[in-house]
């Protein structure tokens, strides 16, 4: 069963924070907010976790798109290859913020992305995940919980994904509702951004 941590960002509690990172240390699922969605994520370096992770969604591992969450942009040359100094300024001047932003990946990322010439990097404008991964020393993942409504297209209650998802995951982190859109994907491998999806940032 999914424990419930109560993590608000107006004073998010240190040993609340360090519980989730030992649970993705050793492998968990948790899900967590962001600035725009609850997402589902896990350690970007744990490969059993990533394949549960991808089991969850419904998908095999090689089909993935999920995206990393970092803390700020010093994870860039970790996993992407190397960028125009007007491109990191974009970045910069947006972001942390709702974006998710294309990058053409190097050979660096970790056997889960193995195959993957692009990689979606976002730096989510939200305490929670920035200190997850603070802990943690290095980035998680992401991937969106859709919802069955017929008009939601995203779950926003915490505590109706802590049903749904109970079984499932190992943690859910409650930090109040979440939004109902998305980030705005946007790709930038040619040099001139492209807005993939339109979400929640605007350039």
């Amino acid at each position: 069963m999914a424990k419930i941590l109560r993590i608000y960002p107006q004073n998010p509690q240190e040993n609340l924070i360090d519980e989730a990172v030992k649970v993705l240390q050793n492998g968990g699922v948790i899900i967590y907010p962001s600035d725009t969605i609850y997402t589902i994520g896990c350690d970007i370096y744990n490969h059993k976790a990533m394949e549960r992770l991808a089991q969850i969604k419904g998908i095999k591992i090689d089909k993935h798109k999920f995206s990393i969450i970092c803390n700020d942009l010093s994870h860039l040359s970790e996993f992407t290859k190397p960028i125009e100094t007007s491109t990191f300024r974009f970045l910069k001047t947006h972001l942390p913020g709702a974006f998710t932003f294309i990058l053409e990946a190097n050979r660096n990322l970790p056997t889960s992305y193995k195959g993957h010439k692009t990689v979606g990097i976002r730096v989510p404008d939200h305490i929670v995940p920035q200190l997850i991964v603070e802990k943690l020393g290095h980035p998680i993942v992401s991937t969106s919980i859709h919802d069955d409504d017929e008009i939601l297209e995203y779950s926003t209650d915490p505590e109706l994904i802590a049903e749904k998802y109970d079984k499932l995951v190992d943690i859910v982190i409650d930090s109040g509702y979440g939004d109902n859109t998305a980030s705005t994907i946007v790709d930038l491998t040619s040099g001139e951004p492209e807005i993939i999806r339109q979400g929640k940032g605007v350039l």
